[in-house]
């Protein structure tokens, strides 16, 4: 007891004052917890970060450790071969979209937005077409759903992207939402570290009948919290492309890395996360070429 108690004197409150830096963090769990405090410049141990999150929130630990998710098994061949986008519709009712898109492998964020509508066509092609420009390249593939919001993004990749007859793999597929792996159990994480404290929020305001749904109340939350959810998920994201990516138990190729690094630790992987294999805007090659700096070791 005497060890945690120094633990909580010396360490303790910073990590609380951590956690409390958005009203979300009380979601937090130890792991993501310690990738906040190390990049707020914390040096702490991850197990002093676990024991004093038991100690501090005893009620949110039992709740995290109820049940687990058993996952199927995903592959994808390198860094930007395939990207997953798709829209939150979690806020929708309250006024506020939010759209998303990642890389399958690395699982780098590529975008992550937050505005009035994500069913803009116009609004969804921009997003992309930003990515483009700011990464210099687009991917082999596109994976979206079935809605019209995508109809720019399908142009803009097939027409960056073109394929030849003989390819059995189009440039951009398009299915199910729910069948979306990738970006599907990045919502389920988003929620948990952070759209769960604003969904909470906004039901608690229509059950007190302070938010009726109309025109004025939705254009109130978007002029309140508009820029706060933004921030939150910008952070979210960032934290997200510094952590730590566990192996995997249903597939030996993915990396173990951190998304957003540009030469891997020799002790996590060989595989470079960074954005390294291109296709050039116009290009028709299937297969690009595989640069001697992807590999390091």
């Amino acid at each position: 007891m005497g060890r945690f108690s120094s633990i909580h004197r010396t360490r303790g409150y910073k990590v609380f004052e951590c956690a409390t830096n958005y009203a979300s963090g009380q979601l937090h769990g130890y792991r993501w917890m310690y990738a906040k405090c190390r990049e707020n410049g914390l040096r702490v141990r991850k197990e002093d970060v676990r024991l004093v999150l038991k100690e501090l929130d005893p009620r949110g630990v039992s709740s995290r450790q109820a049940g687990r998710l058993r996952r199927r098994r995903y592959f994808s061949r390198r860094p930007n071969f395939i990207w997953h986008l798709d829209s939150y519709h979690k806020l929708k009712p309250y006024g506020i979209c939010i759209n998303g898109c990642i890389d399958g492998f690395s699982r780098k964020i590529v975008w992550l937005n937050a505005y009035t509508t994500s069913s803009d066509p116009k609004l969804i092609g921009g997003y992309y077409m930003e990515a483009v420009q700011r990464l210099k390249g687009c991917p082999r593939v596109v994976r979206g759903d079935l809605g019209t919001e995508n109809g720019y993004v399908r142009g803009f990749q097939r027409f960056l992207v073109s394929t030849h007859q003989e390819d059995t793999l189009d440039s951009y597929l398009e299915g199910a939402s729910t069948a979306n792996q990738r970006i599907e159990y990045w919502w389920g994480f988003l929620r948990r570290q952070c759209m769960e404290f604003w969904i909470s929020l906004f039901a608690d305001l229509r059950d007190n009948g302070l938010f009726d749904g109309g025109f004025l109340d939705k254009n109130l939350l978007q002029f309140c919290c508009m820029g706060l959810i933004q921030d939150e998920l910008d952070d979210t994201s960032q934290v997200w492309d510094a952590h730590t990516i566990r192996p995997s138990r249903n597939s030996r190729e993915q990396p173990v890395a951190r998304p957003a690094t540009e030469e891997s630790p020799a002790k996590e992987t060989k595989l470079v996360l960074s954005m390294v294999w291109w296709f050039p805007c116009g290009s028709s090659k299937t297969e690009p070429e595989c640069p001697e700096k992807s590999f390091s070791g």
